[in-house]
């Protein structure tokens, strides 16, 4: 049993104060509230919350940040530098990277990660050998790092609608469906016995990078208990490319072929209309933002109010990690809401924590996400009393502080990080140097 006591905590929706948690075997088995700290309990200074979960990442677009915008450009020139790096990895530099990656989002609160992923093969397209070389790196990086990794094998087949993969593209693709369905089995299974702590998910990158006749197969074949994940309506490209192909708007095409659900992690869902809303919010979809960056990519500020006034629930995700901060994150979310409609207040608090720790939880496929008996016991502790939040309502604190005010994570009652520092990697600067000279 490990005991914490912090003088506040996020319990439900508000904040509770003199909270007492005991742990066991990394499940929180007690929580109590007006208790009075003793020489058993490790004490968390600060407001301790939900760990929070990153339902979007593509770990190796860190290699990205900073280096993107001497010549403006668009989204799709940015692609193009993000092909060249992708065309460098082999296992084990995503090993280091990845590692570096996911020991920053630690140390930031972070405590699951969906890890986007679609760097399958050699850069000749040739099968790795032995077999899931790059998912058993990524799984190595997340074991090492302590984040609780859902690996979401991706179904990458094109590189538009009728159009076969680009050079920089075809090591992430497949024959066809079935190879691709194939290989997340057998994944699946490797992992069972490998790394039974992740968990394997899957994901088509885009309706313009899956046929439809492929789209349809995986809706009629894929295990319905399985996460799934898309990249949805980013761009408004898309949805015309969708609309001339088949008539469909991309959330129509993939409720036509049997994808449109409640397992089903829409991501962006930046450019939709209002049918699209509806039948997002009907199906109980979870709706991922990656609010900064989609700021960084100038892809727009997508409807996220009314998504969850739909019915949708809401994620957070750090995409391509332009900001690995769960608290800009959320702040992010509710500022581009206030800029689009000129108004204050379109989420409370409440909902932008719900947002950053159990509106994770299907995305990730676990249960995840409060401080209550059952749940796994990861923590964030947010300083009081800094420059940023020194003055705050501790229930506002959300729209104050940020990563430099998270003094200590705890994942599965165990202590990952403190002060910015990885407990068992060292400092988050240090590790990223490295991976990237390398």
């Amino acid at each position: 049993m490990t005991r914490f006591w912090a003088p506040r905590a996020w319990i439900g929706d508000a904040v509770a104060n003199d909270v007492r948690v005991t742990a066991s075997e990394g499940l929180i088995a007690s929580v109590e509230t007006g208790a009075t700290p003793d020489a058993a309990d490790h004490r968390l200074d600060g407001l301790a919350l939900p760990g929070a979960i990153n339902a979007h990442s593509h770990a190796f677009h860190r290699l990205l940040r900073g280096r993107t915008h001497g010549d403006g450009g668009s989204f799709w020139t940015w692609r193009e530098l993000m092909y060249r790096e992708a065309g460098r990895l082999d296992p084990d530099s995503y090993e280091r990277v990845a590692t570096a990656v996911y020991a920053e989002m630690v140390a930031a609160g972070w405590t699951s990660v969906a890890e986007f992923h679609y760097v399958h093969h050699a850069p000749d397209a040739s099968p790795y050998a032995p077999a899931h070389a790059m998912e058993r790196a990524l799984a190595r990086a997340a074991r090492a790092s302590g984040i609780r990794l859902t690996l979401l094998d991706t179904c990458y087949l094109s590189s538009g609608f009728g159009s076969p993969l680009e050079p920089a593209q075809r090591r992430f693709g497949d024959a066809d469906a079935e190879t691709w369905l194939t290989r997340l089995s057998a994944l699946r299974g490797a992992f069972a016995d490998e790394h039974p702590e992740v968990v394997v998910g899957a994901a088509v990158h885009s309706v313009r990078a899956v046929p439809v006749a492929a789209l349809e197969r995986i809706g009629a074949e894929l295990d319905p208990a399985i996460p799934l994940h898309v990249h949805l309506s980013e761009q408004p490209a898309e949805n015309a490319a969708c609309i001339e192909a088949t008539g469909l708007t991309p959330t129509g095409l993939l409720a036509r072929s049997g994808l449109l659900s409640s397992r089903l992690s829409a991501v962006h869902a930046t450019h939709l209309t209002d049918d699209d809303i509806h039948a997002l919010g009907a199906a109980r979809a979870s709706i991922v933002m990656c609010p900064t960056t989609e700021a960084d990519l100038g892809d727009g500020i997508g409807p996220a109010r009314r998504l969850a006034d739909a019915g949708a629930r809401l994620a957070l995700g750090t995409d391509q990690h332009a900001v690995v901060d769960p608290l800009l994150e959320a702040r992010a979310l509710e500022h581009g809401e206030r800029l689009a409609s000129r108004r204050r207040g379109r989420f409370s608090p409440a909902e932008l924590v719900a947002a950053l720790t159990r509106g994770g939880a299907s995305a990730v496929g676990r249960s995840l996400g409060e401080i209550a008996v059952g749940q796994p016991c990861d923590l964030l502790v947010v300083d009081e009393t800094s420059a940023r939040t020194a003055g705050s309502d501790p229930g506002q604190l959300v729209l104050s502080a940020t990563a430099h005010d998270v003094t200590r994570v705890i994942i599965g009652g165990r202590e990952r990080a403190v002060g910015g520092t990885h407990t068992d990697l060292g400092p988050i600067g240090d590790l990223l140097r490295k991976a990237m000279s390398a």
